[in-house]
């Protein structure tokens, strides 16, 4: 049984839920450490966001390819850094699958004011709400495209209302000092670029399913570019009015940083409707993230770069294999983590994942140039020309964010990323046996 493909609206919602899920819902209070000079961070990143999004928006035009960053990346640069990026892309969908079961028990505190003093039922409840979503992009990737719709749709509302209302109770002094870390201007910049980072991962969702995707040449393109541009304005103006409203004590100190703000604004009634939204959020976020957790694979598998199981397609047309594999190993990462508070979990996982895309993305900036050089009569497309700056800055930017994530995280992600090297070399002697025979 062959599945449905995605449209225009269904690509823009995956790369907005993608993007818009439990970031911008719990990074306030990440950030509320740092103080106003965060708000520098989000335009920081909002910029090299953008500058990423036209990097991938003219990659996909250049192939229909599945897989987004490891096919651009193999295509440019050949077989092993292809399989460098497909492996540390892969794990950072599904430590960010993790990261965001944590933000969605966090914001279940809402309602469940006692969730917060059990790690056995907080680690239930994430488990609960992975493999339930598991299960949904396992029956059909349409289906789990019509989940992320409906999700996309219903988080905003509580976003833009926080967003476009939520100024006018913005005090001042709730940005004094402007530099609240102990750091330099410079550091405290860096730092919270690589945190506000996390919130625009998801920016490349729409290039990963393009074989599933209608008119994938126009499509992917639009809709990266229209989600991105879209995300940056929600999240500069949520993230003001949350900052405004609240003392930078009370949000560092929060499990719900966008509910508590309403509820300073309008009462008790505001903080549950924004913490539904942020549940919604976070539900739907994490099924767009599974969709993309079994495509990966699925592409490199294909391939000969991952090993043929995660190559095999179930016959609801989904690489049910890869989707379960993957969420195991979000699941194992749940459960290591929960004896962190919700807030400090939540902050190691998200600069965990954010250092494992940033190194595809470091690829995939330089990646069109590459192209160009090695197939030019394959890809012949728009001028190298016009294209070295735009590479090169979203470069820049990939490197210094990964600088901002400090040298815990850089040692943890370099370790993951290494793991891959023996599953490579593992795999190439099956495939050299094979054809030896």
């Amino acid at each position: 049984m062959r599945s449905q493909k995605l449209g225009l609206w269904m690509v823009t919602a995956l790369v907005v839920g993608n993007m818009v899920g439990s970031g911008i819902f719990l990074l306030p209070a990440s950030l509320g450490p740092y103080g106003g000079i965060s708000i520098v961070g989000w335009l920081v990143s909002s910029a090299g966001a953008v500058a990423m999004a036209l990097v991938f928006s003219r990659l996909a035009r250049m192939t229909r390819r599945s897989g987004g960053p490891y096919t651009y990346t193999r295509e440019g640069f050949g077989d092993f850094p292809g399989f460098i990026v497909a492996w540390g892309y892969w794990i950072s969908i599904w430590t960010t699958n993790a990261a965001i079961a944590v933000a969605f028990v966090s914001y279940m505190t809402v309602f469940w004011p006692g969730l917060s003093d059990s790690n056995s039922l907080k680690a239930v409840l994430g488990l609960a709400t992975i493999w339930l979503l598991t299960g949904i992009n396992v029956f059909g990737v349409h289906t789990a495209g019509v989940v992320q719709l409906v999700t996309t749709v219903l988080k905003l509302i509580p976003l833009l209302g926080i967003a476009v209302f939520g100024v006018f109770y913005v005090d001042s002094a709730n940005f004094t000092p402007f530099n609240a870390s102990e750091g330099s201007t410079f550091s405290a910049v860096t730092a919270t670029v690589a945190l506000t980072l996390w919130a625009f991962l998801g920016l490349e969702s729409g290039t990963t399913p393009s074989e599933h995707v209608v008119d994938p040449e126009k499509t992917i393109p639009r809709a990266t570019i229209l989600g991105t541009l879209s995300t940056a304005v929600i999240y500069i103006f949520g993230t003001v009015a949350v900052m405004g409203v609240m003392r930078p004590e009370a949000l560092a100190s929060s499990n719900a940083p966008f509910a508590d703000a309403a509820r300073v604004m309008w009462g008790s009634w505001a903080g549950y409707a924004v913490g539904a939204g942020a549940v919604i959020s976070c539900f739907g976020a994490l099924n767009g993230w599974l969709l993309l957790q079994g495509q990966i694979p699925y592409a490199a598998a294909r391939d000969g770069l991952f090993p043929a199981r995660f190559g095999k397609l179930s016959s609801r047309d989904t690489p049910a294999f890869g989707l379960i594999f993957s969420s195991l190993l979000a699941s194992g990462l749940l459960l290591m983590n929960f004896s962190r508070s919700l807030v400090e979990q939540f902050t190691f996982i998200i600069l965990l994942a954010t250092l494992n895309t940033l190194v595809p993305y470091i690829f995939c900036s330089l990646s069109e140039i590459m192209m160009r050089l090695r197939k030019p009569e394959k890809f012949n497309g728009p001028r190298l020309r016009g294209s070295v700056a735009l590479s090169l800055a979203a470069f820049a930017y990939s490197i210094w964010a990964i600088a901002g994530a400090g040298p815990e995280i850089v040692y943890w992600g370099f370790l993951l990323l290494m793991t891959g090297v023996p599953v490579y070399v593992w795999n190439q002697s099956r495939a050299s046996a094979g054809t030896a025979e």
